[in-house]
């Protein structure tokens, strides 16, 4: 069978839909079967390479095709998978009646910004678009992009809208995901990482502090300043702990300066990218991940990933990152810098609260969240499109 996936975002650019494209072609690429036989699998993308070897990979990688190159990929495929709603592999698999499935890692099919937030003061949008309400949709996003910018934006999401309700199929990874995109033929699928090895107990000394960390990018809807407040907080409060913020992007010197200006430059470090050679060597010396998410995560994939490490994850209650934890760990309202100081209190003063959600999230996640299920299931959704679901009238 051959996979064309169209992924606007791609290694060595990092995030969510760049690992789970990376997971998801290496996995199909190293699959076979009596059934399916092989699958060949190309990975287009508008990601340059910058110092990776495409070489290297199990699978076929065309960097910034234009749109002749991208025709013949699609033409030649049998199965058209597109990592979010972009319209060129959207447009071309119906001109050549191609099944295409749509993944959706992002909310681009009902609002114009792909993150349910409202510009203005970055708060939850109740969903403007799927309400009809398009001058708000204009307005919200015409402070970042100038209003031109932000009707184009606006105008876009109404064929990309189109043509998912089209797809043969909807991918969604998670409940929450589906019943937000109200898309027809939508199956939620979880994303899945490789079976990492769970991090052996960290044992400390008696004077040592519990120390919590982020892990994500640092861009405004991550809600890292929540993190921020909550530890200041608890500083005021007495307790000694401390905080590892591991990720980089636009966001990190504003933080830094919150940081700073809250009085917590011996409390929070900031580390940076860490390598991944040295990733579990950090997080072996956490005691809880904290993901103070602010707009409706889809997913929560980073919370996967510590989950199958057997850490406890404190996280926002919301969207498809609460779905994901569940009951395995703590969850908060958005937003609320004193409701996640409770959440963060309570493993100080309970240690033994780590081991415990720790391991429950790793359980949740060897039955859930394996790179493998996640696989199967979109080689079953895969040979649905092509008995027939090509695109709906």
């Amino acid at each position: 069978m051959k996979v064309l996936i169209y992924t606007r975002a791609f290694a060595p650019s990092t995030g969510g839909v760049e690992t789970y494209v990376m997971l998801l072609a290496e996995g199909l690429s190293r699959r076979s079967s009596e059934k399916d036989g092989h699958f060949d699998v190309t990975v287009a993308t508008q990601t340059p390479a910058g110092d990776m070897n495409d070489a290297l990979m199990p699978y076929r990688i065309v960097r910034r095709p234009n749109y002749l190159i991208l025709a013949k990929l699609v033409r030649s495929a049998d199965v058209i998978h597109a990592a979010g709603p972009a319209l060129p592999p959207l447009v071309l698999g119906g001109i050549f009646l191609k099944p295409v499935i749509v993944e959706h890692s992002g909310y681009q099919s009902i609002c114009p910004n792909g993150m349910l937030l409202w510009g203005p003061n970055r708060t939850l949008c109740p969903g403007h678009f799927m309400a009809r309400q398009y001058r708000k949709c204009v307005h919200c996003n015409s402070g970042d992009w100038g209003r031109p910018q932000s009707l184009r934006n606006l105008l876009l999401t109404f064929p990309r809208r189109w043509f998912c309700r089209r797809a043969a199929w909807n991918i969604a990874p998670s409940l929450h995901m589906a019943n937000r995109s109200k898309l027809p033929n939508t199956e939620v699928v979880f994303h899945g990482v490789p079976l990492i090895e769970a991090l052996t107990a960290y044992v400390r000394n008696q004077n040592e502090p519990v120390c919590f960390a982020y892990v994500g990018r640092l861009v405004v809807e991550k809600g890292v300043p929540v993190l921020l407040h909550a530890s200041s907080q608890l500083a005021e409060r007495g307790f000694d702990f401390r905080v590892k913020i591991l990720g980089d992007g636009p966001e990190r010197q504003s933080l830094e300066n919150i940081s700073q200006q809250l009085g917590l430059g011996g409390r929070v470090e900031f580390l940076g990218s860490v390598p991944l050679e040295r990733v579990s060597e950090t997080l072996g010396r956490i005691d809880a991940i904290v993901m103070p998410s602010i707009c409706e995560e889809v997913a929560g994939l980073t919370a996967i990933e510590q989950m199958m490490r057997g850490h406890l994850v404190i996280a926002s209650g919301i969207g498809g990152l609460c779905e994901v934890v569940a009951d395995t760990g703590l969850t908060f309202p958005p937003g609320n810098a004193g409701a996640l100081s409770n959440c963060m209190r309570r493993v100080l003063e309970n240690p033994g609260t780590v081991a415990e959600f720790g391991n429950a999230a790793r359980s949740r996640a060897l039955a859930l969240f394996t790179k493998d299920r996640m696989v199967e299931r979109h080689v079953s959704i895969y040979r649905k499109a092509l008995n027939g679901n090509v695109l709906q009238p």
